[in-house]
C-alpha cells in the first residue's frame, strides 16, 4: 500500500475533503484531513470516520496510521 493509495481511499469515503498522506515504507503513515463533515463531531468521531473509509486494510496492509483531523 502506498501514500497515494490511502489517499484516495480517504478522498472516496469523505468527498470533498483535502487530504494528504505521507509516509514511504509502505506500512507505517500518517495523514491531515481537512473535511466540512467533521464539523460537530469529536477527535475521536472524526479518526473513525476516516478508518472506516480504509476497512479491514486497517491492522492488515496498514500497520499503523497517524492523523491529525478538523473541520473545514
Amino acid at each position: 500500500m502506498q501514500a497515494q493509495d490511502i489517499q484516495q481511499l480517504i478522498e472516496q469515503g469523505l468527498p470533498g475533503a483535502q487530504v494528504t498522506v505521507r509516509g514511504d515504507d509502505g506500512q507505517h503513515f500518517e495523514a491531515e484531513i481537512v473535511y466540512e463533515g467533521f464539523a460537530g463531531h469529536s477527535v475521536l468521531a472524526q479518526h473513525r470516520m476516516v478508518y472506516e473509509t480504509l476497512g479491514e486494510r486497517m491492522g492488515g496492509e496498514i500497520h499503523a496510521l497517524a492523523l491529525r483531523t478538523r473541520a473545514a
